[in-house]
């Protein structure tokens, strides 16, 4: 389990510039002008042996009217409810103002460990500047320029304080399954179909569901935690916005999990926000069952399963070795089917080749089709072997690693598939120097 990290502030003080800076890649959009970031941006940074989860928010308007503005503000509270860390942006360019005032009542009202990041310090005349911000009260402050990455190292260093060592967590060793989706799929049904029993309010609103459970499932053979998005809030209480708070939810729920049970509607699209709570498993290298639900609703005579596969895996290609069952929660069809494919995949994730077996099998296969040279050179693998971790990953052992393009590491994740049963689970490659 990762923590997740919130970089809030007021409009174009840097947010995005610092997001791109931790992640390492140019995802969130930068701009001038204000109030560029309203999708909220989701992405993973490591640091000191440590890997958490950092969003980036839309900038904070007090008292903000118009539409966008409004949404923008409940996305940043619940940004600030769901985070464990937060990094509060200020700009030392354009001093300390009311609206950093206000945020950082809200801030310190959380209760959360917030470490304030005075940006745009660009140059020694600033630093003496930054002094006004010590008014607002935190604890840890840090002086940094996002742009060139100056002080984004002591304020990594501070922030990777507060995460957890992973040793320490809490542990029974079961397996966990994370119920993930966006509103109204049917996680709460599905969750109702396994337990037997009306946990959960079903309604037709999407968004009732809200907290976190986690639950113990033991019966019929099966003994895992079940993570599930659910609890009740009181409806005059849910006015954040739903979409955003999905995301944020099925964020944590990844964490915690090591297989994840993706639900999605059948009588909708595989939308843009399923496939990116697809990517974000994906990318956090947990197992993934994709479960079809409300089927007992499609008319079998118009729509066929095999294209419905087919489109899916069209949609999240390349990784597409991914069980996919049909499932209706209501009617509690093949809903034991699933859960015998989510213990598959996560008995997946546990497997391990034999380093002898594996280079007996793929030695062969790469000397008959060895990868292209590149600029006259050469690329020999002569050794390859499964590295010791949580989830599936293999280094090769060669003389020109950085020659290696990404077609032939796609070949050979191909080939380890074709070979052994990984499927539902994200394979790494890498290349070494031999």
């Amino acid at each position: 389990m990762s923590s997740i990290v919130a970089i809030v502030g007021r409009p174009n003080v840097g947010k995005s510039t610092l997001f791109n800076r931790l992640i390492q890649r140019q995802d969130a959009i930068v701009d001038s002008q204000s109030g560029v970031t309203r999708d909220r941006h989701y992405g993973f940074s490591f640091w000191n042996g440590k890997d958490f989860t950092v969003i980036d928010t839309g900038g904070y308007m007090l008292g903000g009217e118009d539409n966008f503005e409004k949404e923008i503000n409940h996305q940043v509270i619940i940004a600030v409810e769901e985070s464990d860390i937060i990094i509060f942006t200020v700009d030392v360019e354009t001093g300390l103002n009311s609206m950093d005032n206000e945020i950082s009542k809200l801030l310190h009202k959380s209760g959360k460990q917030v470490v304030l990041a005075v940006n745009k310090v660009d140059n020694s005349k600033r630093i003496i500047d930054t002094s006004e911000f010590f008014k607002l009260g935190f604890e840890n402050s840090f002086n940094i320029s996002a742009i060139n990455g100056s002080g984004t190292g002591e304020l990594l260093d501070k922030i990777v304080q507060f995460i957890p060592d992973k040793k320490n967590i809490d542990n029974d060793n079961l397996p966990g399954f994370a119920v993930v989706g966006r509103p109204n799929a049917g996680k709460s049904s599905f969750i109702n179909a396994l337990l037997d029993e009306e946990r959960y309010v079903v309604t037709e609103t999407a968004g009732t569901t809200r907290d976190s459970n986690n639950t113990r499932y033991n019966r019929f053979g099966f003994d895992f935690n079940l993570i599930d998005t659910a609890g009740i809030r009181k409806k005059s209480k849910i006015k954040e916005n739903i979409e955003f708070y999905s995301v944020v939810r099925s964020i944590r729920a990844i964490e915690n999990a090591d297989v994840c049970f993706l639900i999605f509607d059948a009588t909708r699209s595989f939308s843009s926000q399923v496939k990116n709570i697809f990517w974000l498993a994906a990318r956090k290298n947990k197992g993934i069952v994709i479960l079809i639900n409300k089927w007992d609703l499609i008319d079998k005579g118009s729509t066929n399963t095999k294209k419905v596969q087919e489109k899916i895996k069209g949609e999240i290609k390349p990784f597409t070795n991914v069980p996919i069952i049909f499932i209706s929660s209501l009617t509690k069809q093949r809903v034991f089917k699933a859960l015998e494919s989510g213990m598959d995949v996560y008995n997946n994730r546990q497997r391990k080749i034999v380093t002898r077996k594996l280079n007996d099998k793929l030695i062969p296969i790469i000397s008959k089709n060895p990868p292209p040279a590149t600029k006259g050179k050469y690329v020999k693998i002569k050794f390859c072997t499964q590295l010791p971790s949580s989830y599936p990953q293999f280094a090769f052992f060669c003389n020109l690693p950085q020659y290696v393009k990404e077609p032939y590491r796609r070949f050979l994740e191909n080939k380890i598939r074709e070979l052994y049963n990984f499927e539902g689970v994200p394979i790494s490659v890498f290349f070494r120097k031999k």
